[in-house]
Parts: C-alpha cells; structure tokens; sequence
C-alpha cells in the first residue's frame, strides 16, 4: 500500500507544481484549463463550497474558481501546512485512493472576488483540497474554502461576532511536520484511524442524544476521552478558534449545538488517515 499512496502523492505534487505555475501565466486560465485537462480523468468532476458547488468538467472549475481567484489574488501563492495520501476507509470506497492538502492560498487583493471589495493587502485564504487518484490521473476534486474568514479580512464580516477568536492564516501543527511527502509506519496510521471512529462515534451520540432529551449539552468527560485538554480548535470564520476542551465547548460548541436544531451524521464521501493526521469530507446526503 505504500507504494501505491507513495505514486499518488507523486499525481497530486506534480499536478500542483505545473498548474500554479499555469495559473500564474495568464489572466483567462487557459493555461491551467490545459493542465487540468492533461492532468484528470475524462470524466473528473470537482466539487467545492458554497457558492461554487459542484462543476462538471475541467472548464467549469477554472471558470467558477481558479481564474477568478488568480485574477483577484495575482501572484496567487499556495502555502501548504498539511499533505497525505490513503486508502478511503469510508464503507464500500475501500478501493479508492485519496490524497488531501491543506493550507492557505495568499497574494495581493487587489480586484475585487465573489463581490467582496479589493483592499490592496495581502490577504489569506484557507483551503482543504482533497483528490481522488485513479490510473495516475486525478478522477475527481474536493475544494473547500473559507471565504467568511476572506471577508472579515477585507473588513465585510457578514456575521455577528465570533465566540472563537479570528485568525488569519492560522497555524500549521506545533511540530511542523504535516506535510508528510515520506511514507508513514503503518502503525501510527492505525491508531490514527481507531482514535478518530472513537470520536466520531462519541459526536455522533451527542446528537442522538439532544434529538432524545432536547438536550445540547457537552460533558468535557465525553471529548476528553478522545480529545487532549490542550487541543487546539481553528474554526472557520464566523465561528472562530479557541483552546482546550473547555473553552472548545464553551466558545464553539454550545453557540454551534444550540443554533441548530436536529442535527445528524449522514456520513462521509472520503475518510483517509497516513501517520499521525486524518481527513475527511462530506456528505453526499442528507437523509
């Protein structure tokens, strides 16, 4: 299995390393749109948050997207904190190979984007990027963003204020090592994946307790079985970043529980863990 996730890092690298450089070199994408194409499956479909939602070709994601942000952002700078690849442990995608980063996309904000009004000031915008790698081509992409945050550094915050503080960029791991570009010991990679079933599970039942009891409390009991007491939690913006479990319950969760009423897993698209970190994004339904 190393090898296998060892050449899809290797896709998704090179990919990366040919379209910012395409993405630079013009202000229409069509450089980009050709490495793109080079570089996915024919039938690679991209997905991203709201408002670009789900594209359906190559061209549909660099018009709605990338040429937009370029256009925006240039010199449009990618800045990687976390990198790693695996086997999707989502029930019956076993097959399926993933790989995610994470970081931040910065430049100069000097036009507007999405409506939000240029400040001539370098401006942060974070992302996770997740793709699925089949036959040495990108078959499919998951783009989320978190363009609140890019709108409270522009000075537009669109919600009332945070519980969390507001931070851009926000930090990579303490030990700078998330990019893991090594294989990692398949031993730390499952004890990754057991803890984090373990805590999934124990959010899980938060929820169908409160669906029970009309509920929304968080013993600090329940997270400290999976969660160190000096975790660190980077919200996004609107919710914002707090630390230990505690203040985690306190600044983001209660405000988050009890604003939204019948809340449920529905599952994920794609669950990956390699070393120390793991993945995941969805979901694909809501009933």
């Amino acid at each position: 299995m190393a090898a296998e996730l060892q050449a899809a890092k290797r896709v998704v690298l090179e990919h990366v390393d040919e379209f910012d450089r395409a993405l630079g070199s013009d202000d229409d994408g069509a450089a980009a749109l050709a490495v793109l194409r080079a570089r996915t499956a024919q039938d690679f479909r991209w997905r991203g948050s709201y408002p670009f939602v789900e594209q359906p070709d190559a061209a549909s994601a660099v018009s709605a997207f990338w040429a937009p942000l370029q256009a925006a952002m240039a010199p449009l700078q990618r800045r990687e904190d976390i990198f790693l690849a695996g086997r999707n442990d989502v029930e019956g995608r076993g097959e399926e190979v993933w790989v995610c980063s994470m970081g931040h996309f910065c430049g100069l904000f000097d036009e507007p984007w999405l409506g939000i009004p240029s400040t001539g000031r370098l401006s942060f915008l974070r992302y996770v990027e997740f793709s699925r790698v089949k036959g040495g081509l990108i078959a499919e992409s998951c783009l989320h963003c978190d363009v609140v945050s890019f709108m409270i550094q522009a000075g537009q915050n669109p919600l009332p204020p945070a519980a969390g503080a507001q931070l851009a960029p926000h930090p990579g791991p303490r030990t700078h090592a998330g990019r893991l570009l090594e294989p990692a010991p398949a031993a730390e990679t499952a004890a990754t994946v057991e803890l984090c079933n373990r805590m999934i599970d124990d959010l899980n039942e938060l929820n169908e307790i409160s669906r029970e009891t009309g509920v929304d409390d968080v013993p600090v009991e329940l997270l400290a079985k999976t969660w160190h007491d000096d975790m660190l939690w980077y919200g996004p913006g609107g919710i914002g970043s707090t630390y230990t479990i505690a203040r985690y319950i306190e600044q983001h969760s209660m405000p988050f529980r009890t604003g939204l009423a019948d809340k449920r897993y529905n599952g994920h698209i794609a669950r990956i863990a390699e070393g120390d970190y793991e993945a995941w994004f969805g979901c694909e339904s809501s009933t």
